[in-house]
């Protein structure tokens, strides 16, 4: 199991390595980002939950009670990262003209969305643990949070950064 999310860590970072370009680059309207986050997005989605589950082995019992509280948690989270990627969808519109009020508003909006997925992560802690053992809800969550960790290493290695 460790050695097919170790494989899938060295994918992203591969293709991490090849879009680390945008980083740099500036956009007119912010049309190529947000292109290149969509597609992030979608390929991550679609590989997410098969990856928890190869990383995680549960009965059928388990496998019973934890894919319904994952799909609530899912759509919990998937809420706050839609409010994160139309935040970047802004920024990326936005990245020339920027003003000094609206850079400290998106920065204070991008911690906010952090706090609210830490609570939701929070939240279902518990619900996690009546529907499989605790040791098992950690490793969701371990697993989990290394997915969304490198994410957010693709989406900042895909949005370039302010111009003083």
């Amino acid at each position: 199991m460790k050695m097919l999310f170790s494989c899938f860590v060295l994918a992203i970072a591969f293709t991490g390595a090849n879009v680390n370009a945008l980083a740099q680059r500036e956009t007119a309207n912010g049309v190529e980002v947000e292109k290149d986050l969509s597609l992030l997005r979608r390929d991550i989605r679609a590989d997410k939950k098969k990856l928890i589950a190869m990383n995680m082995t549960l009965t059928e019992t388990e496998a019973t009670k934890f894919w319904p509280v994952y799909d609530q948690y899912v759509a919990e989270m998937t809420k706050h990262n839609d409010d994160f990627y139309s935040l970047i969808k802004d920024y990326a519109a936005k990245q020339k003209t920027i003003s000094d009020a609206e850079a400290s508003t998106m920065i204070k909006r991008w911690a906010e969305i952090q706090i609210e997925q830490a609570k939701t992560r929070q939240k279902y802690i518990p619900l996690m643990e009546k529907a499989i053992p605790p040791r098992k809800a950690a490793l969701f969550f371990q697993v989990d949070r290394r997915l969304y960790a490198l994410l957010d290493m693709q989406v900042s290695s895909q949005v370039p950064l302010i111009v003083e």
